[in-house]
């Protein structure tokens, strides 16, 4: 049995890097669709929905991107 170890730290490393990155960009979705208009919860309606549509718009394309990870390991693992 012959053991290609440098192969295997590369997986390893590739692995340790898009898995980091894809919790942060996960969490950057999750910050992102908590975030509320200035004004909601104490009775007075927003002056500006901008800052807030921005960031929801944001975490939907950040949890795009983990889907289109997770679809892309899973084409890899069937192909």
């Amino acid at each position: 049995m012959n053991i290609d170890w440098a192969a295997l730290g590369q997986v390893f490393g590739v692995s340790l890097v898009v898995t980091v990155g894809m919790v942060g960009v996960f969490t950057l979705g999750i910050v992102g669709t908590s975030r509320k208009p200035r004004g909601q919860g104490d009775g007075t309606a927003a002056a500006d929905a901008g800052p807030g549509a921005l960031a929801r718009t944001g975490a939907y394309a950040c949890f795009a991107l983990c889907a289109a990870v997770v679809a892309y390991g899973i084409y890899l693992i069937v192909a």
